[in-house]
């Protein structure tokens, strides 16, 4: 039973803000007037000794005291006396409600700046693509041409929505929930204000932030939802990135080159050159989502308040860290190595038919309506299949036999610079744009 109900293997690692709220604990005690402030400045001490020995390595965990909690509480104990008085008016289960949104929002912050390498090195390689057009794709068949750039900020956008997420994510744990007790707080002449200012857990103005019912505090579990959400989220989106990586390198695309670093070679074919990495993020994508639900169908059915099932909740949040982090890490270094191959990119987009609707848009400034239009330009396709030419290399008397209103300049609808500085509208991939929103996430994200 010991082995099965401990949790100290996995929760010391909130050993840090544990010591940081017993500290914060003991000097409001002080300030009321429950300890003396002899008392909290040696509690104070033997938790910075404590935390010095931690962040060594040489502190031992002791899986018989079962938590994070009970073991640095022993240990101060042995050292200081007065150690015995900090659990006054608190339980475990605020203990560790107040330590996990201190985790949550040191998690999100380094979440954050992870991501800010990530769109940054996007950015470069955008940066330098401006000029090099690739098909786009919709049901991974060739649709139209963009610049290499502009599919790139597609990923810069979605990684800047995760962004706001988890900063969603860090605002709702900045409540402080340490005074709520076990369920109904304490008879005891606690100042909780007192507390959450000593902790950080105060507005923009810098006013105090509790949560504001005791039950609730100790039994809601929606900060793990929502972080795991915008991991697993988050994790989606790289797979995304991922997916498309993975494509682009294949000798069937070869848009681009990957590095050596983030690839790897087959055991068996020595001309093989695998994107492992990437591979991997898709693959760690579903790891997270599994964390996901499995918090929901932790929580689903619990009553109120805390249940010893709520124990399972942070091996998940745990992970997910870890791995949305390695995964943003992995992905950063992959494209900051990685190369466009402009020739083979201008050999896939040279494929007129991806200018077919740029026809459309030729009649319809002559006045044909939308579908008539688009009727005209698929008896077009059809004429070059028959002919087995490309769509601008028709006869004229061909192409003005299916449409009058089509007259030589009608190639020029072919041309894929001039297609892209016809849109120059906000979010399409004209060059001014694409400069527009480079320079927006550059200034957003303070990068030079």
């Amino acid at each position: 039973m010991v082995r099965f109900s401990e949790s100290v293997s996995f929760d010391q690692r909130l050993a840090l803000f544990d010591i940081q709220g017993s500290q914060a604990h003991a000097r409001m005690l002080a300030h009321v007037g429950i300890l003396t402030n002899e008392e909290a400045e040696a509690i104070c001490a033997g938790l910075d000794q404590i935390r010095g020995e931690i962040e060594a390595g040489s502190f031992t965990w002791e899986e018989r005291l079962e938590d994070v909690h009970m073991n640095i509480e022993q240990a101060l104990t042995a050292r200081v006396p007065a150690g015995a008085k900090l659990h006054t008016a608190r339980s475990r289960n605020d203990q560790v409600a107040t330590d996990m949104r201190l985790w949550f929002k040191d998690a999100c912050a380094r979440v954050r700046e992870t991501l800010r390498e990530t769109i940054a090195a996007i950015l470069t390689v955008a940066e330098a693509t401006q000029t090099v057009y690739i098909p786009g794709y919709t049901h991974l068949q060739r649709a139209q041409p963009v610049s290499m750039a502009h599919h790139l900020l597609a990923y810069v956008e979605m990684l800047g929505r995760d962004r706001e997420r988890f900063a969603r994510v860090a605002a709702d744990a900045n409540w402080c929930p340490l005074g709520s007790g076990a369920i109904a707080g304490t008879t005891l002449p606690i100042d909780r204000a007192y507390t959450a200012k000593l902790l950080g857990f105060v507005d923009e103005a810098g006013l105090p932030q509790v949560t504001a019912n005791s039950m609730d505090a100790v039994a809601d579990r929606d900060l793990f939802l929502d972080f795991a959400h915008a991991c697993s989220t988050c994790g989606l989106h790289l797979s995304r990135i991922a997916e498309d990586l993975i494509l682009w390198s294949s000798s069937e695309f070869d848009y681009v080159s990957l590095p050596d670093t983030f690839t790897t070679g087959s055991s068996l074919m020595p001309q093989k050159k695998n994107p492992d990495a990437l591979e991997l993020i898709r693959g760690k994508s579903g790891r997270l989502h599994g964390h996901s639900a499995a918090l929901f169908a932790m929580v689903k059915g619990l009553p109120l308040t805390y249940n010893r099932d709520l124990q399972e909740d942070k091996p998940p949040v745990f992970d997910a860290f870890d791995t949305t982090v390695a995964c943003l890490r992995v992905l950063a270094g992959t494209i900051a190595g990685m190369k466009a191959r402009p020739e083979r990119c201008a050999r896939a987009v040279a494929d007129p038919a991806l200018l077919a609707t740029d026809v459309v848009d030729y009649l319809v400034r002559k006045g044909v309506s939308f579908r008539d239009a688009h009727h005209v330009v698929g008896a077009l396709v059809a004429a070059a299949e028959k002919a087995d030419k490309p769509l601008p290399e028709l006869p004229l008397e061909t192409v003005s036999a299916i449409h009058p209103l089509l007259e030589a300049d009608w190639v020029e609808c072919f041309d894929v610079p001039q297609a892209l500085a016809a849109r120059e509208r906000p979010g399409m991939p004209g060059p001014a744009q694409t400069e527009g929103r480079l320079a927006h996430w550059k200034s957003r994200l303070s990068l030079p």
